[in-house]
């Protein structure tokens, strides 16, 4: 009705009516976007979606590439090495065909930004932005739920509330009861479930937000105050010219995104000393891979025990309806999490039995081999980060990483 009522007013054109004249093409122009991200929902296959923008995200990523310039003037990446590196940092697939001193502080920024946009967090992020499109416009949140009448007589506001935050239709217990009013009853509930599950939605946005937000800014400090305090990270950095806070946060967004790229040709063996900088990346690589579904979860359970917000409540007792893959029912989540930690307790046994006084680990104390270890066979199943070259290492320990891979 809003549309047509504007639309008559553009008709009577009343000429001093500026105001009327810029809400409607302030909602014209909202209609333009809505309507074209529900043909990109609705109409596109997925995958072709998923394809167009990796595709141009590489693309992109390749000519700022190609513009910033390297680290020396005197060996440039031909134009399918700085292709190829594009696409694998927008893809998250670590593999290169440059090494990485080579790049400049801009390039490194322009791949950070590439494998954060590219990760599968992020990008699940959008696909829950655009399935909110799925919801007509009368049912988003602006039409508030407070504003629905439901007749006295047909239900309670107890039970009303019941249904809306386990999703149920209670509609039923009372169908042979009022004849006249249950169908205007279960329309009106219907139609606050689907403004709940629209608000809903958009909370969970939110929270997938803040979690990319707050796992990386806080790991990024973490690293770079590690880096700043410790004199042989930092030394490590000084000597191949890499600025500290480009370092700390290229290494949490690659780790998070389980990309596996630092910006050391070495990878990260030449921090095979520095335990406390492993352990910094180990949590990173965890919440951005196999136990990201377990922690959004808890996440949302902790933010509805504080917030008491009926949208918590409802992510977490209808998490299918949500349209969103990782998030999981509260036992599927402690089942994964258990199988991740008997994955890398199962890893981490037979790595020690096998390497604990290889030539791998020459050099190390006790407490450097296992937490070395630990940060080995955890990125065995994730990131692919490595503190040991994996040529020294036993044909027995391979076949058992490519089993967990």
């Amino acid at each position: 009705m809003r549309s047509f009522v504007c639309f008559g007013g553009k008709l009577e054109g009343f000429p001093g009516d500026s105001c009327a004249r810029g809400a409607c093409f302030k909602q014209s122009y909202h209609g333009v976007i809505s309507s074209s991200s529900r043909f990109l929902l609705f109409k596109l296959n997925p995958f072709w979606v998923q394809l167009a923008y990796f595709i141009v995200l590489s693309l992109i990523g390749y000519g700022a590439l190609n513009i910033a310039k390297p680290k020396t003037d005197s060996f440039r990446p031909k134009n399918i090495d700085v292709f190829f590196t594009s696409v694998s940092a927008a893809t998250v697939s670590s593999m290169s065909t440059v090494e990485m001193e080579v790049f400049s502080n801009t390039q490194l920024i322009i791949m950070t930004i590439l494998m954060f946009i590219g990760g599968e967090v992020f990008t699940s992020m959008l696909g829950l932005q655009l399935a909110r499109f799925r919801f007509p416009k009368k049912q988003h949140p602006e039409n508030n739920i407070t504003f629905v009448s439901i007749p006295n007589n047909s239900l309670t506001s107890k039970s009303i509330t019941h249904q809306i935050e386990f999703g149920t239709d209670s509609c039923s217990t009372v169908e042979n009861e009022k004849p006249d009013t249950d169908l205007d009853s279960d329309i009106n509930l219907s139609s606050m479930t689907d403004s709940l599950q629209y608000s809903a939605s958009r909370y969970l946005c939110y929270v997938v937000l803040g979690y990319l937000l707050v796992v990386h800014i806080g790991g990024s400090s973490l690293v770079s105050m590690y880096v700043s305090l410790v004199p042989s990270a930092t030394n490590i950095l000084k000597t191949k010219a890499i600025q500290i806070k480009t370092f700390s946060i290229f290494t949490v967004v690659s780790t998070f995104a389980n990309c596996g790229f630092v910006p050391t040709n070495e990878n990260m063996i030449i921090f095979k000393k520095n335990p406390g900088l492993l352990l910094l990346l180990i949590p990173q690589i965890l919440l951005g891979n196999t136990l990201y579904p377990a922690c959004l979860r808890v996440l949302i359970w902790l933010l509805e025990k504080i917030t008491k917000r009926v949208e918590f409540r409802y992510i977490l007792k209808n998490y299918k309806e949500m349209g969103y893959s990782h998030m999981l029912s509260g036992v599927h989540c402690s089942l994964l999490a258990a199988t991740v930690f008997g994955f890398i307790l199962v890893q981490l046994i037979l790595f020690y039995c096998m390497e604990w006084n290889s030539e791998a680990m020459d050099g190390l104390s006790s407490y450097q081999k296992f937490v070395g270890s630990l940060f080995e066979v955890v990125n065995s199943r994730h990131a692919g980060e490595s503190i040991v070259d994996l040529s020294t290492i036993s044909s027995a320990v391979l076949v058992l990483f490519v089993v967990m891979m």
